[in-house]
């Protein structure tokens, strides 16, 4: 593995060389170096609140170490399903019960066993990480711009035409979340070895999120857009690069940002009128996710139905996508995408046996990743872990389907999976 690992890493580092010596790149980072030197020395950026602004959030241990604790994941679907207009069914209710019991089990308690000391840990080189990220948002740009092309329109002004979007066009698109991710990361790593101030690396941040909200709003996706922030997000708190109001802050920026996006879009679409309180399209939206886990949750009942074909349907080149096959299983439109929440693909597949057994490894991978995080600082780390607990935390909306986020999950299992093994055996 260390062999394939670093044959493609070489690989990797030749291309993200060559395009770093190419005029085009090198008048780019010139002016964004411009830009950063004025933006450190601006006037104006004194007249930006000091991290002392509202200073009595700090005072709150957990706003100041625990936000983002993997068993925000649960805070979050309860405060969806708090959402809903409608009541659950009593079986619902028992498989929720069952799925936050052994999501806590997984992420607070088995993590205690594991890695107590840190002798352990892979360690991987900043340059390394740093072409991977590059070379990620690079391709991301290449079929933003072909995506464009295949629709021959931009979809946040011609809403109509984003459904004439391509997966295997767009799909290529979201590789700019794990390619931020690793960028800011690497960021991150230069803050630490002070090699850039803390004022640099905020405007590196603010640089790559700019980049993220005009490539994903441009295509119109909401959920890409609300990931990049929240993750730029977590790794700036557990690098000590932004204050407790700001975390608090972007948190109501991404609330308002879900809200606005699908009030304008139901809009502009004539789901809804004018006169529609905002809210209520979030409302609404719950609801009726909540109604499609009602459902799933009756035919999946205790050993599933489908017994793993929605996750298999992942999968490109499957007859129908799990959010399809979700439409299907319910008897709804099998032509549109169904958002099944978190555990809907869990019990549909292998029912309320599935959400104990998933759920549990879930809040384990999400549980270990963050003991490592805290106990390394390691940049790297924070990253990873910061990829993984954001697509849980919009998962509880969408599920965890798309075969690019199954993978990171993959990713993230894999490296911790090896540190344990190594701790065990040495």
């Amino acid at each position: 593995m260390s062999f394939i690992y670093s044959k493609l890493t070489t690989f990797i580092n030749l291309i993200n060389d060559e395009f770093h010596k190419s005029f085009l790149f090198t008048t780019i980072f010139s002016i964004l170096a411009f830009i950063e030197d004025q933006w450190v020395n601006s006037f104006f950026k004194g007249l930006y609140p000091s991290e002392n602004f509202l200073s009595f959030l700090k005072k709150s241990n957990i706003l100041k170490n625990h936000i983002f604790n993997p068993l925000i994941v649960l805070i979050v679907f309860a405060a969806f399903l708090a959402l809903s207009l409608s009541p659950i069914s009593y079986s619902l209710t028992v498989t929720l019960i069952i799925a936050f019991l052994f999501f806590f089990i997984g992420a607070a308690v088995l993590p205690r066993f594991f890695l107590n000391d840190m002798k352990s840990i892979l360690t991987f080189k900043r340059k390394d990480i740093y072409s991977i990220g590059f070379c990620l948002i690079l391709v991301s740009i290449v079929f933003f711009f072909i995506s464009i092309a295949s629709v021959g329109g931009i979809p946040i002004l011609k809403p109509s035409i984003r459904y004439l979007l391509k997966p295997a066009f767009t799909m290529p698109v979201f590789l700019i979340i794990p390619g931020t991710c690793i960028l800011a990361s690497v960021y991150l790593k230069d803050f630490q070895d002070k090699t850039i101030t803390r004022s640099q690396v905020r405007f590196r941040f603010l640089i790559l999120l700019i980049i993220d909200v005009g490539l994903l709003l441009t295509l119109g996706y909401r959920t890409p857009l609300l990931a990049a922030l929240l993750m730029l997000i977590i790794i700036a708190y557990y690098g000590n690069i932004i204050a407790v109001w700001e975390v608090v802050l972007g948190g109501l920026i991404g609330v308002g940002a879900i809200i606005g996006i699908g009030y304008f879009r139901s809009i502009h679409e004539l789901t809804i009128s004018k006169a529609i309180d905002p809210f209520y399209t979030l409302k609404s939206r719950a609801d009726f996710t909540l109604h499609v886990l009602n459902l799933l949750d009756v035919i999946g009942g205790n050993f599933g139905t489908t017994h793993g074909q929605m996750l298999a349907s992942s999968i490109p080149g499957s007859e129908l996508g799990p959010r399809m096959m979700v439409g299907k299983l319910i008897s709804w439109r099998t032509e549109v995408t169904v958002t099944p929440t978190l555990i809907g693909q869990m019990v549909a597949d292998f029912g309320k046996v599935g959400v104990a057994v998933e759920m549990c490894l879930l809040g384990f991978i999400l549980g270990i990743g963050f003991k490592i995080m805290q106990k390394t600082k390691d940049y790297f780390y924070i990253g990873l872990y910061s990829l993984i607990l954001t697509y849980a935390i919009l998962g509880v909306e969408t599920g965890i389907l798309d075969i690019q986020v199954l993978f990171y999950f993959a990713v993230a299992i894999f490296i911790y999976f090896t540190i344990i093994l190594k701790s065990v055996f040495n």
